[in-house]
């Protein structure tokens, strides 16, 4: 018989999904393996303790029980244990802003961790660190959405350029914006399909990459409205299609 092994980390809880009557398929960000699927014995169970602290948004110290020696690759493994380091639901489910924003937060750590097992350690700390700036309430949900977007881009290879032109390096600030060339565009470098967006519309841009939240939360509605298309845009020209859960989000 194959040995078994027990592995622990720490992770975020992407989703859920329904197993038999009573177990779920718990889908996880952690911080050591990458994206991880397990199953939760009985926590469909009225009275478990253990299931109530594996719902989306909550951070969690998880142990898994696998076989074999390697967690992920050789079936689910089981979900065992866990205790909670930080229930971000509870600031976030009450509020529908702040639902809808965190919801496509999940979705996008997802979209970006699609295979299983390999450590994203840089996704996962800026997961932990958007939820618990949106569970607190800090700054406005699209804005902090906005700004884990741009940065979850960044880390993957796909952060935007505000300023300079992304095509010849012209210095900025430059009018003309492409999400097919990677952002701000000079006159000469501009494509077809180019929009002109306000300057204070890209300063906003460039405060949530680098976390400037003072220009940031200072920025007008109409630039907040703007500066998220674009980012939506961007985002959706970089994942091949668009976050379900995008179109529940207040603008």
């Amino acid at each position: 018989m194959d040995g078994m092994s027990l592995f622990r980390d720490d992770g975020i809880v992407l989703r859920t999904q329904k197993l038999g009557e009573a177990d779920r398929i718990i889908t996880l960000l952690t911080r050591g393996h990458g994206r991880v699927r397990a199953v939760a014995r009985g926590v469909r169970r009225t009275k478990s303790k253990f299931g109530a602290r594996l719902e989306p948004f909550s951070h969690v110290d998880v142990q898994f029980f696998a076989r074999g020696s390697e967690l992920v690759g050789r079936g689910l493994p089981l979900c065992t244990q866990s205790e909670t380091i930080a229930p971000y639901g509870g600031g976030i489910v009450t509020d529908y802003s702040r639902y809808t924003a965190g919801t496509a937060m999940l979705e996008t750590a997802e979209r970006f961790t699609d295979h299983e097992g390999e450590p994203a350690v840089q996704q996962y700390l800026l997961l932990v660190g958007g939820l618990r700036t949106l569970a607190r309430g800090e700054h406005a949900s699209n804005l902090v959405l906005d700004a884990f977007l741009l940065r979850s881009l960044a880390v993957n290879g796909y952060a935007p350029t505000f300023g300079d032109c992304a095509r010849c390096g012209m210095p900025g600030p430059n009018r003309f914006f492409s999400v097919a060339s990677g952002g701000s565009v000079c006159v000469d470098c501009r494509v077809p399909g180019s929009v002109v967006p306000s300057p204070q519309t890209l300063m906003l841009l460039g405060a949530l990459l680098t976390g400037d939240w003072e220009t940031a939360d200072a920025a007008e509605a109409r630039h907040v409205r703007e500066g998220s298309g674009l980012v939506s845009a961007y985002l959706h020209w970089h994942l091949e299609r668009g976050l379900r859960s995008l179109r529940y989000v207040e603008k």
